[in-house]
């Protein structure tokens, strides 16, 4: 493994990072509407689910008392 002094790390961290692309204010916003949407959803989901399973459990135990 090549070791290279913090200079050279620092210097080579910048030219990563002016590579990478931002997403822009509009992009960012829209993507955390869609996941607080999806979280929502599944969330949802996962509470009929919970009811349903609630439900036939209660009813198969009461059936053997």
């Amino acid at each position: 493994m090549a070791r290279t002094n913090p200079a050279q790390f620092i210097q080579q961290v910048r030219a990563e990072t002016a590579k990478v692309t931002w997403p822009t204010r509009k992009e960012t916003v829209t993507t955390t509407i869609m996941v607080l949407i999806m979280a929502t959803l599944t969330a949802i989901f996962f509470l009929i689910v919970d009811k349903i399973l609630d439900i036939f459990i209660k009813a198969v135990v009461s059936i053997g008392t």
